[in-house]
């Protein structure tokens, strides 16, 4: 018997061929235009010969006096008709790369990236400002621990609409811009809250661009505060105000409730602390802060409940609704999973509206094709992935789940399991990517908090809305709703507090395509035992299938825990004991660790606190002796935090704001003597002489930021050492020139493998080894082909933590000036080993 529940699959090859082709094209834009032609030239001719076939069938029908009526393109001919949905969506793809390509970078802007100038730019603010680094204060917008006109750094989209030369009055005819771009600046806290999405601001800045295939063309860093030119439109503008509101009323309540609130009712995470943020991506929680399908259901099954009670027919309250909807996606932002959940509901709508309701995965595929033809750059969005594969596993798995578990647990019980159950599988192939971990207490954790987000999303949406007519019963609402959300932080905290929470994974392409094949093959199993159960009576699909979803859950089992014995022994052989230099995974950033012994530097702290206190950790570092902050830059002392206060002396660069005098005051009162570095600087760790050879004190200039980095050297134990800290070419060859560094073994690679660099200061060095510190997926093309040939024709072995994850050196046990180099895992992400040898 047929299956009357048969997934629909028709649009779903079409869909992901569409998502091929953006992820390809917006990757290679030139190639665009070509393929565009070709695509379309192959759907046309498709549908002559489809329609050629079907012409000849339909005379012969007509002859032999049957049923005239035109066949389906996608029934018995479904080859015909998938080849041609396939070659027409990614057709329409190529379409809308080709079209927006040419715009997202004009000439204008690459010159003045390359150039490096100082530009005054027009800005249209394109998402709600988060804060990046603050050592002022931890509080975030709009609570008190901020002093009004305190300085913070900021991160926001933004679409640059215009440039002006700096210094100068006139505007530049380049008004008619629109340049996707990714904004720090500097501002004051208030300054921050007001900055509103839709509105227009002139910031003094410099350039960089990006990556080909980057949703942002450029990244615009400022050098001053935004200056508003021009508020948001009324439509946009009401959403600012509203959100604005709702996020200082919530966050003066007490504890991580308040501040998880307006991410769990509005998506609104930047109230969200770093420590929390960590805690709910540990607990496999974070994705309750970002608006989905559950609340524009919840949305519209209110409006359509509150209409119907009132009698309104059924076209008004579609119409309704839909309007409510628009609204609510204005109030939450038009992030990618609200613009896929919205698109879904108002095809669903229109289609009951219509007679003809959609039907879910046909319809999920038609919005994923609709969203990357409107922005192809979706295609490499993590968050439209996750969105849309959480909607996919859901829409498949949730059913047959909810069914096998209801075998062994009440029904009730089966559901609420099987549904972050499905969602978590259909996205941890994506989250892998992300994290090289699997999250042990995921689904338990969702069990907990799971119930409670829907009262927190609702009661807190009420609270908002009610927040400028009644604000009194408003206040009221917000305490009803923080109940829930200070109780799915504590879970938050509590999952992530225990041991294990994030077992070690494989990492890159190779942990994606076991996660991958992992996933299907549990799916395949799942899927399968119900159609054996209906096609074969029942008997053999009950026999045959749970013994092999057993043999290969213990298998997998088996041979995981396998690989975690295997992988903890051998580090513990392997990892070198007398171990000098260190080099930290934690992204895109450097946080560099040389030793003597029981005495510590640290060269820079990374971007994120709680990486660098896991690389610590790790090392069992307690107390750092020296600490060097090369320059200003987030990257370089974003985790500033996870050692403030175990630090006995920092050589720092010359502040360039107030942020960073924050910085020293942090130092300092957490017990540590502050020390501005320049060339000729010297002291000792241990056994082990330092030096610092650049900036020149004094010098008119290349004292401060890239250029200004401080760059020490370390001498004895058989390894002689040099850190660049993010020097670039220039002041690479300024450093040769005044302190002639001579011949090193490890040289740590300034600017994570820009291409700015020096192959005169390389060659001078002839480092054994190179270390690179540099972030997957980074978005920079770092470590770049440039200076990996650099490093090569120098003699130089290049080792990345993107690829290699930590690394460290040690002099090797025959001497003669041979290095043993350590990595934790080897290139492609597969399990840890050591790489050992001179030169």
């Amino acid at each position: 018997m047929e299956p009357t529940n048969r997934i629909d699959l028709r649009l779903v090859l079409p869909a992901v061929f569409a998502w091929l082709a953006a992820w390809l094209l917006i990757a290679f834009p030139e190639w665009a235009p070509g393929s565009q032609a070709a695509l379309w030239t192959g759907a046309v001719c498709l549908a002559l010969a489809a329609w050629r076939r079907n012409g000849y069938r339909r005379r012969r029908v007509s002859r032999q006096g049957g049923d005239t009526r035109w066949p389906r393109l996608v029934g018995r001919s479904q080859v015909w008709g998938m080849a041609l949905v396939c070659c027409a969506a990614a057709a329409l793809v190529a379409s809308a790369v080709t079209v927006a390509a040419a715009n997202r970078l004009p000439a204008t802007v690459r010159d003045s990236a390359a150039r490096q100038e100082s530009l005054t730019v027009i800005l249209t603010v394109a998402s709600i400002p988060v804060q990046t680094q603050s050592f002022g204060a931890s509080a975030p917008f709009g609570t008190a621990g901020f002093r009004s006109g305190e300085s913070m750094r900021v991160r926001f989209r933004g679409t640059l609409t215009g440039i002006e030369p700096g210094g100068s009055e006139r505007q530049d005819a380049a008004h008619r811009l629109s340049v996707p771009v990714v904004v720090f600046a500097e501002t004051a806290s208030d300054e921050a809250s007001a900055l509103h999405i839709g509105g227009v601001v002139r910031l003094d800045a410099t350039l960089r661009l990006t990556a080909a295939g980057d949703a942002a063309s450029a990244l615009v860093f400022g050098r001053g505060p935004p200056e508003t030119i021009a508020p948001p439109p009324w439509w946009l503008g009401w959403a600012g105000e509203l959100r604005s509101r709702f996020t200082a009323a919530a966050t003066a309540l007490p504890g991580d409730g308040g501040d998880l609130l307006p991410g769990l009712a509005i998506g609104d995470t930047s109230a969200v602390g770093a420590d929390l943020d960590t805690a709910m991506k540990t607990s496999s929680l974070s994705h309750l802060t970002a608006v989905s399908g559950a609340n524009c259901a919840v949305v519209i099954a209110g409006v359509m409940l509150l209409t119907g009670f009132l009698g309104l027919s059924r076209g008004i309250r579609i119409g309704l609704s839909l309007a409510t909807l628009l609204g609510f996606v204005v109030l939450v932002t038009p992030e990618p999973s609200v613009l896929r959940a919205a698109l879904m509901a108002t095809i669903l709508l229109l289609g009951i509206a219509s007679g003809r309701p959609g039907r879910g995965l046909p319809l999920l595929a038609l919005v994923v094709i609709l969203l990357l033809a409107a922005d192809p750059w979706l295609a490499r969005s993590y968050g439209f992935a996750l969105s849309v594969l959480a909607t996919a596993g859901l829409l498949v798995l949730a059913a047959p789940l909810t069914r096998m578990l209801s075998r062994l647990l009440p029904i009730w019980l089966a559901a609420v399991i099987a549904i972050p159950l499905a969602a978590q599988l259909a996205c941890q192939p994506v989250l892998v990517l992300l994290s090289p971990t699997l999250p042990l207490y995921g689904v338990p954790a969702n069990l907990l908090a799971g119930p409670a987000a829907p009262a927190a999303t609702v009661i807190g949406l009420i609270a908002c809305l009610l927040l400028p007519w009644l604000p009194g019963v408003a206040g009221g609402v917000l305490h009803l709703a923080w109940l829930p959300a200070a109780w799915i932080a504590a879970i938050a905290r509590m999952t992530a507090e225990l041991p294990g929470s994030r077992l070690p994974w494989l990492g890159g392409v190779l942990g994606v395509l076991v996660t991958a094949l992992l996933t299907v093959a549990v799916v395949a199993l799942v899927l399968r035992r119900r159609t054996d159960a209906r096609t074969h009576g029942g008997n053999h699909g009950r026999t045959l299938w749970p013994i092999a979803a057993i043999g290969v859950l213990v298998l997998a089992t088996g041979s995981y825990a396998g690989s975690l014995l295997g992988a903890g022994v051998g580090r513990a052989v392997v990892f070198p004991a007398d171990w000098q230099i260190a080099a930290c995974d934690i992204g895109q950033g450097d946080a560099v660790i040389v030793r003597d012994h029981d005495r510590y530097a640290l060269v820079d702290v990374g971007p994120d606190p709680a990486l660098l206190t896991e690389c610590l950790d790790s090392l069992g570092i307690e107390r750092i002796d020296l600490l060097v902050l090369t320059h200003y830059d987030l990257d370089h002392i974003g985790g500033a935090a996870a050692v403030i206060g175990r630090v006995d002396m920092a050589l720092v660069g010359i502040p360039e704001n107030d942020d960073d005098e924050r910085l020293h005051d942090a130092l300092v009162a957490g017990g540590a003597e502050i020390r501005e570095a320049a060339r000729g600087d010297t002291g000792t760790l241990g056994g082990l002489r330092w030096e610092v050879l650049w900036p020149v004190r004094g010098a008119p200039s290349m004292q401060t930021g890239n250029d200004g980095s401080v760059t020490i050297g370390f001498d004895g134990q058989g390894i002689r050492s040099l850190f660049l800290g993010d020097l670039g070419a220039e002041s690479q060859s300024s450093l040769r020139r005044v302190s002639s560094p001579g011949v090193v073994d490890v040289v740590k690679v300034a600017h994570h493998g820009s291409g700015d660099q020096s192959p005169e200061l390389y060659a001078e060095l002839g480092a054994t080894v190179g270390l690179i510190s540099v972030g997957r997926d980074n978005g920079y093309g770092h470590p770049t082909d440039e200076i990996l040939a650099i490093l090569a024709s120098a003699g130089t072995v290049a080792m990345r933590t993107d690829r290699q994850g930590m690394l460290v050196v040690a002099p090797a046990p025959e001497g003669g000036g041979a290095l043993t180099v350590w990595t934790e895992r080897i290139d492609g992400g597969e399990e840890d080993k050591p790489v050992t040898g001179p030169g």
